[in-house]
């Protein structure tokens, strides 16, 4: 069913621990397959699924994201902070409520959908939003037999159908191949740490 007229924004939320040239990948792909107006990451100040140790500040984490999201349609959010929301079936609520009018997606890699039944109220998000999830090497396999997606198995589209998502009732949810990009947050954080260890030895 086709709702009314307002802006396709996708929200694509995540530690950003750090930003990097994966979460512009699959926000640009996102942008132009899901036909979008904007697209919000939405920088949360500390996933509970994630240990504490390791997270970067939050306004260094925020401050990097704006660096790098320099495109017009890329908008980078502090609302988790400002909204004092832990939780993604919180925050979305939250921005359902303070704009009425607009079409909300949610983005996410299929690796998430690894600890998505984790997630508080995950079945809430799925009732919430049309979700569109990028396929994400190596788990694109795992992540269509996850128990999220069975869930809701019988509200699948197909991927012709993504430029009509945002403007669809939800439960809604595609499954997006294309180019991927080999980017991790890990693998940065874990470049860096030896870089710094061998930097030490040197000295």
């Amino acid at each position: 069913m086709a709702r009314r007229k307002g802006r396709r924004i996708g929200l694509f939320g995540g530690s950003f621990n750090p930003a990097h040239e994966g979460h512009l990948h699959i926000s640009l792909q996102a942008i132009k397959r899901l036909a979008l107006d904007e697209l919000w990451w939405l920088v949360s100040p500390q996933n509970p699924l994630k240990p504490e140790r390791g997270m970067a500040p939050f306004d260094e984490r925020l401050a990097a994201a704006r660096q790098l999201a320099r495109h017009p349609a890329i908008k980078v959010s502090d609302c988790e902070r400002r909204f004092h929301s832990r939780y993604s079936a919180d925050t979305i609520a939250h921005l359902r409520r303070h704009y009425p009018r607009d079409h909300f997606v949610w983005i996410m890699g299929a690796d998430n959908l690894r600890e998505f039944t984790r997630w508080r109220r995950w079945q809430d998000i799925f009732e919430a939003l049309p979700i569109a999830i990028f396929d994400r090497q190596p788990y694109a396999q795992s992540a269509c037999a996850s128990k999220a997606l069975q869930r809701f198995t019988g509200q699948r589209l197909p991927e012709r159908a993504a430029d009509e998502l945002a403007s669809l009732k939800p439960p809604a949810w595609i499954f997006l191949h294309g180019r991927l990009h080999g980017a991790s947050a890990s693998a940065i954080r874990d470049k860096v740490t030896i870089e710094d260890k061998q930097r030490g030895d040197d000295r």
